[in-house]
């Protein structure tokens, strides 16, 4: 376990990155070592998973979080508890309901475990485990096509806003829209982002904004209610998010905030992508209305931290997600290339 809490953080957590080269989850010795992102930006810590329901737990309270990462994460899940591997995919699908890609993932798993019926569970584990990783290596492959391909939008001198966080954290590796922003900046382009911090849990502040501070691309942070204004002020030309379930008619969710954002983008005449990969697509939503929206900790809202913001006794709403309608969204940037809302199907 690698904890860090004393010190000049920021350039001991650049150090460390650049020195061991670390993804959000991986498979070490039997265990599943994931990077606690609740702990980040101050704290640097891995947590090892060795059973499901601790699988579940750090699923749940967003030790492991975004889409892609769930999906992987959800994947060793069912290695780990492969001697009841069908009990242990409904678990880890009713963890988190919205992110299409953890039931991808899960159901990735079953078919592989019903092709080895028969062949006994220490083979049963192998095979999973050897999925698994294929699933982790294929995601970061995604998202260098991702990047590829949304680099292609992105012009030299770019503002680029982004809402909640879709970078590396997200993913095993690089990112999905922070890929684009990620990719961009690799090739020299001198763009600027505007990352978003993404009420109730800062996770544009405490991630995002952390990603890009130790890959060094310059970045200003926002308020989620300041990104009208600076659109106002022509000082945002595009907009990357992620995703976490796109329906067939190219409707998508995302972390909640995001639907303002892509109608404020509309109205301000501004590009709004969608960078996702395409097991994100779930082709068995017909539209935005049939995605379930998680709802979370009323918690979340009423305090930042340990400190309450807000009185006690009183009625919360939590939507992790909101959805955006096709007709707000220029794009989809995929490993397949950048596919139109409407021709999804």
């Amino acid at each position: 376990m690698l904890c860090i809490r004393k010190g000049n953080r920021a350039a001991i957590l650049s150090a460390v990155l650049e020195r061991i080269k670390m993804r959000t989850i991986e498979w070490v010795n039997g265990k599943v070592k994931l990077i606690d992102q609740t702990l980040l930006p101050g704290k640097l810590k891995h947590v090892y998973v060795t059973t499901v329901p601790q699988m579940i737990d750090a699923i749940k309270t967003m030790k492991v979080r975004g889409a892609p990462a769930i999906g992987v994460a959800a994947a060793f899940g069912c290695v780990l508890g492969s001697d009841n591997l069908n009990e242990t995919a409904r678990k880890l699908i009713a963890s988190r309901p919205t992110a299409v890609n953890l039931k991808w993932g899960v159901e990735r798993m079953l078919r592989v475990g019903s092709r080895a019926k028969g062949q006994g569970s220490r083979r049963l584990k192998a095979l999973l485990l050897e999925e698994a990783l294929k699933l982790a290596e294929e995601d970061v492959q995604t998202n260098k096509l991702i990047g590829f391909y949304g680099n292609k939008l992105i012009k030299k001198g770019m503002n680029i806003l982004t809402v909640c966080n879709a970078g590396a954290l997200a993913t095993v590796d690089y990112g999905t829209a922070l890929g684009v922003i990620r990719a961009a900046h690799e090739a020299g382009k001198k763009i600027h982002v505007y990352p978003a911090e993404t009420r109730p849990r800062l996770q544009g502040a405490k991630l995002t904004a952390w990603e890009l501070k130790q890959g060094k691309i310059p970045f200003t942070l926002i308020t989620d209610n300041m990104i009208a204004y600076h659109m106002q002020q022509g000082k945002i030309d595009i907009v990357v998010t992620g995703a976490d379930r796109i329906a067939r008619n190219g409707d998508t969710a995302n972390k909640i905030g995001t639907y303002s954002a892509a109608v404020l983008a509309k109205v301000h005449g501004i590009p709004f992508y969608i960078a996702a990969p395409f097991s994100t697509i779930d082709l068995k939503t017909k539209t935005g209305k049939d995605i379930v929206i998680e709802e979370r900790d009323p918690a979340e809202v009423t305090n930042i931290g340990r400190e309450r913001i807000a009185p006690t006794n009183i009625k919360v709403a939590n939507p992790a997600f909101d959805v955006t309608p096709a007709k707000y969204i220029t794009g989809i940037i995929t490993e397949k290339g950048i596919l139109k809302p409407n021709k999804i199907s």
